[in-house]
């Protein structure tokens, strides 16, 4: 009877494929092919990701030594810096990183028949010469017998330039392929990439001037009002540092293109030379030269514009920028999915920037610890990002090979490394800020709201690996339109909760609140990909093997 019953059961339509997170979780450190290849993309962008918020944690320690109310006023300019950068830069080097990725893929899938062609024809080719060397040694052998010029019917069968060619012909030089030598050096021609340094450069224009007129209306939003003492160094901050715009766009633009090449190494070179050329500078510009703020954001700018050269340079050699017409641009394409990254990126950073004004209305010794805190946080986050970088590129990729078993196993494998690393990074930055807070500043009422935001900077850290994690996810599978739905949903709640807590609780508040806003992130991810929806439909129904 136990039989009949199992047998009668009907069959499920639909299967909820959420322990697909689970799948072969024993080999998240396995250093297989599929490991190699996204610690490879994973660990050089994560280092590129880093360095950019290191150098701004190291900005901070040196204007730090100008006071609490000069760091409070760099603290805000930053903040409408990264959110006036981040509406323009993450739709942009989203999109670049998985449309390149596509299109090379493409490329290359396309390529190989062409391949097989050159090499059927250079086979034949080899042949037809060992043909005629044949007939060549025949007939001077059988002119040798006779006592006749051995070469008079090779000349006669042959014309004399080809005759030359098969007597001074080498096995190595019949087998070499000049053409093919060329093609290997060839410039790829990718319009995605084109396209992409385009439009940075255009937003970067367009984000200076921005910047520059409308930093006093932006400061005053922030809670910097007239008779702050933080406006005039914070306006001065802000106008100087958005000269850099331009430069910004471009670099993170090509960023994206190398990353969808798979090649994070070059970006993190350039990088480091931009972030170490600041770090030397600041000193020497802020102290030696007494300029103060002003010093710190001429620094930056510099080596914003060095890291743009340095990675234009090397994108020159391996693309063709100028793409034969106007037609092959893809802008169409890069504003339709452009705009439902706007859409979240605006969502997203519009929830740290809100709770960055809402310390700066609670005064400056709030303000200057909670800078101190979001630049830990960012910075030690963002190395999750190098796993999501990887995990992008790799589905990218995947997806547009059809490759559904490897697009499961990266996405699984990515995330369970987020998650791995996040646990680690809440114990390093729960004891290093412990023990190391007061390289930051020497104020001990800033000090101790540092202490009381320890808690969450690293309490946090699993949630925040997770959801970076799960936006290149997201973005490796194409799903732009579910990222900006679900993240406007999301900030609608967190900046609800925001207004609520900065009531109730004031510095508190905000940071329980910050903590519910990266929690409701990670949710949507697991969300989307646990209930096989969208691009993970192919996810219903299959036996998935969960290895615990």
């Amino acid at each position: 009877m136990a039989e009949d019953n199992n047998l009668q059961q009907p069959e499920r339509k639909w299967n909820m494929p959420i322990f697909v997170f689970f799948k072969d979780a024993r080999q998240v450190i396995k250093m297989d092919a599929l490991g190699l290849e996204i610690l490879r993309i994973a660990f050089p962008a994560a280092l590129a990701l880093a360095a950019d918020p290191i150098a701004s944690l190291i900005d901070t320690v040196f204007i730090g030594r100008l006071g609490p109310v000069d760091l409070a006023a760099v603290g805000v300019s930053i903040a409408i810096f990264n959110q006036a950068s981040k509406i323009t830069i993450f739709p942009l080097v989203s999109i670049t990183t998985s449309f390149v990725a596509e299109e090379d893929t493409v490329g290359r899938i396309s390529s190989e028949p062409a391949k097989g062609e050159d090499l059927d024809a250079e086979k034949a080719s080899i042949k037809r010469t060992e043909m005629k060397d044949l007939v060549t040694e025949d007939v001077i052998l059988e002119n040798l017998e006779q006592g006749s010029d051995p070469n008079v019917e090779a000349k006669e069968l042959m014309p004399d330039n080809e005759l030359k060619k098969t007597v001074c012909r080498s096995p190595s030089s019949t087998a070499s392929n000049p053409s093919k030598a060329k093609l290997k050096k060839a410039r790829r021609h990718i319009p995605s990439a084109s396209t992409a340094l385009i439009v940075g450069g255009i937003l970067g224009l367009i984000q200076t001037v921005f910047l520059i007129f409308g930093a006093k209306t932006l400061l005053g939003f922030m809670g910097v009002k007239s008779g702050s003492p933080m406006l005039i160094p914070a306006r001065r901050y802000l106008t100087l540092r958005s000269l850099g715009a331009p430069a910004v766009l471009l670099s993170l633009a090509m960023q994206g293109v190398f990353r969808g090449f798979k090649d994070t190494k070059t970006p993190l070179y350039a990088t480091v030379a931009g972030d170490v050329t600041n770090i030397i500078l600041d000193p020497i510009l802020i102290f030696v030269c007494h300029l103060g703020v002003s010093g710190a954001a001429i620094a930056h700018v510099i080596s914003q514009y060095l890291i743009s050269l340095i990675l234009l340079m090397k994108l020159m050699k391996e693309i063709d920028l100028l793409p034969p017409s106007f037609k092959d641009l893809q802008f169409s394409r890069f504003l339709k999915n452009g705009f439902y990254l706007l859409a979240r990126v605006i969502a997203a950073t519009f929830c740290v920037t809100l709770a960055a004004s809402l310390a700066a209305r609670l005064g400056a010794t709030p303000m200057a610890a909670f800078q101190i805190c979001l630049q830990v946080w960012l910075t030690s986050s963002l190395l999750a990002d190098g796993l999501a970088v990887a995990g992008q590129a790799i589905l990218a990729s995947a997806f547009a090979e059809k490759d559904y078993e490897k697009a499961t196993a990266a996405a699984t494998r990515v995330l369970q490394m987020g998650f791995i690393l996040g646990l680690g990074l809440a114990i390093f930055v729960g004891v290093g800020m412990h023990f190391g807070s007061g390289i930051f500043s020497k104020d001990i009422s800033v000090l101790h709201l540092i202490s009381i935001g320890i808690p969450f900077v690293a309490g946090t850290q699993p949630i925040n690996s997770i959801a970076f994690v799960f936006d290149g996810v997201n973005f490796g599978a194409s799903d732009f339109a579910y990222s900006a739905y679900s993240m406007v949903l999301v900030a609608v709640a967190s900046i609800a909760t925001l207004f609520s807590l900065d009531k109730s609780n004031g510095y508190v508040g905000i940071w329980i609140a910050l903590t519910i806003y990266m929690a409701l992130r990670t949710i949507v991810g697991i969300w989307r990909m646990g209930t096989g929806t969208g691009p993970w439909r192919f996810l219903r129904g299959r036996s998935l093997s969960v290895d615990v």
